[in-house]
């Protein structure tokens, strides 16, 4: 018996909690009906244009999200034949980035490439206000319009919006665009003000990537942005002088040597660049922020980007037409390198291997600079004749060095002999070497490009065989540097065939050269060793051609 009435009491106890629950706990007044005359479509591109709302304190069906119905955080996939994205439902942001084109290693068996590093708190291309309202957007949380976990982009775009409403009255929408076929998605970001308020915030938009762990010395890797139609390239070093960049802003981004983080609005706004990071900190924010000029209770406003997480490749940018290409830049000699990668990837479209490319390519530039090399060389020659004489000059006069130039001078006026003869030639040629060589470290072209043998990837070190243990000046993997080595034993043949320097001291230190670049090349990417080598073999038989004609 004291089981059943035990068994009656919950029942009871439960059916009165399920009437509470059903008919008071639920009795929340009701919301109006969203006005008809509401516009929350995109308002072809005038970010700043104002949307006024009849009923202030009555949310837009499409933006309402009912805060009643928690449920777990979710984290949605998409997947398109480029790349494979996961967005997590509590920040609306960017957790995992997979270019399915690209391969984290060269090895058959490699996995795609992530862009974004696991251990990143929050992911990347967050969203946050600047000013009141920012607390209550951390406090708050998206929901998708989405059902499915896994959504696939392959034979149409498909959007999404991610939902919030945060407890002072804002609406907000970050509604993406995924396409089947293009690394740029679409981002629009819709603020509704149901406040009593004017909402007078700058929004916040953040590319967080992981801080290189030192700074290249052969091509710039960092944030940077396209401001007043010029490439600002920050380095991390020079935070501390100035972190924020303001101007009419195209585009915002994080790059690599290959690939590139960016954000850019579609309407070519003023805003700032904003570089946040912390000495301990492995992270670094890259900010655009953008006015959003005001928004008075009872209207809303949309602002629409673009995203771009790909390849930093001149043939994938510049069709574009965002101006994203500008962020490939070779440097001082950029004007020079450009038209070298062009010909590169044409040579490429008939001959299906970069180490093959490479080498025509350095044949093709030698021959145009043939003449200024033979030049060089044919007056290294008759330095060379003379040397003898000059050699004994500086014998004879060797305590008195007004008299031994002099002399010198006078042999040079004697066979007609442009002591600089051999040295301007070079120098013209030196904007060139300059070019091709950063061109070539930069190119994702090279990335993972084989060549031939043990070389299988042209943007890697010269390695045959990797071994367990370290090696000086040598950075891991650790193997026999074989292409390093036979451009060593270039340069010294190409010492040998050159006049001997007058002063011991300095001859001493020329032998050491090929000793000294070879330890510098030993972590070059075999691409770059492979031109050099490539243009010292060239450089030796054109130098021993033109010594044999004019000997």
């Amino acid at each position: 018996m004291e089981h059943v009435r035990m068994i009656a009491a919950i029942a009871l106890t439960m059916l009165v909690l399920f009437v509470w629950q059903f008919f008071m706990a639920d009795q929340k007044p009701k919301t109006p009906p969203s006005d008809p005359k509401i516009e929350n479509q995109t308002l072809a591109g005038k970010p700043e244009a104002e949307t006024v709302m009849k009923n202030p304190e009555s949310l837009p069906q499409q933006m309402a999200v009912q805060k009643s119905q928690s449920r777990p955080e979710r984290t949605l996939e998409i997947k398109t034949p480029l790349y494979t994205v996961k967005v997590s439902e509590k920040e609306a942001s960017f957790k995992s980035y997979l270019l399915e084109k690209f391969k984290d290693k060269a090895e058959a068996n490699a996995k795609p490439l992530e862009m974004i590093e696991a251990s990143l708190p929050k992911g990347t291309i967050g969203l946050d206000f600047e000013g009141p309202n920012s607390p209550f957007l951390k406090a708050s949380e998206f929901q998708c319009d989405q059902g499915d976990n896994l959504i696939e982009v392959f034979n149409r775009p498909v959007e999404m919006a991610f939902k919030t409403v945060t407890q002072n009255g804002l609406a907000i929408e970050k509604r993406y665009k995924f396409y089947p076929d293009s690394y740029l998605i679409d981002m629009s970001i819709t603020v509704i003000n149901q406040g009593s308020q004017e909402m007078t915030d700058d929004i916040v938009l953040s590319i967080t990537q992981e801080k290189s762990k030192e700074e290249s010395q052969y091509g710039f890797e960092g944030p940077s942005a396209y401001i007043d139609n010029k490439l600002q390239n920050i380095k991390v070093k020079k935070l501390e002088d100035q972190n924020v960049f303001q101007g009419k802003v195209d585009w915002i981004a994080f790059q690599d040597r290959y690939f590139i983080s960016s954000i850019l609005p579609k309407v070519t706004e003023e805003g700032s660049l904003r570089v946040l990071t912390e000495t301990k900190s492995p992270f670094i924010d890259t900010q655009f922020i953008q006015p959003t000029g005001g928004i008075k209770s009872g209207t809303s406003k949309i602002f629409e980007y673009f995203i771009y997480m790909g390849p930093k490749s001149v043939s994938t940018l510049k069709p574009l037409g965002l101006k994203l290409d500008k962020a490939i830049d070779f440097g001082m000699f950029d004007i020079i390198a450009k038209p070298f990668l062009q010909l590169m990837n044409i040579l490429h479209d008939y001959i299906p291997n970069y180490g093959v490319v490479i080498i025509i390519l350095t044949i093709l530039i030698k021959i145009v600079l043939w003449p200024l090399g033979s030049k060089s060389y044919k007056s290294m020659s008759e330095m060379k004749k003379i040397q003898p004489l000059m050699t004994e000059i500086r014998e004879k006069y060797k305590d008195d060095k007004k008299k031994m130039n002099e002399e010198v001078m006078g042999l040079y006026r004697t066979y007609k002999i442009n002591p600089l003869g051999g040295c301007l030639p070079m120098v013209v040629q030196i904007p060139v070497f300059f070019a091709l060589y950063r061109m070539l470290y930069e190119s994702i072209e090279l990335r993972h490009a084989p060549f031939f043998g043990w070389i299988n990837d042209l943007s890697a070190a010269d390695r045959l065989f990797h071994f367990d243990f370290a090696i000086p000046f040598m950075q891991a993997p650790t193997g026999i540097p074989v292409l390093t080595i036979i451009m060593g034993a270039s340069m010294f043949v190409q010492q040998k065939l050159s006049p001997p320097m007058g002063d011991p001291t300095q001859a001493k230190m020329m032998m050491f050269m090929p000793i000294i670049f070879t330890v510098i090349f030993i972590n070059f990417s075999s691409g770059l060793v492979l031109y050099w080598l490539v243009n010292n073999v060239i450089s030796i038989l054109q130098q021993y051609y033109i010594q044999k004609k004019y000997a």
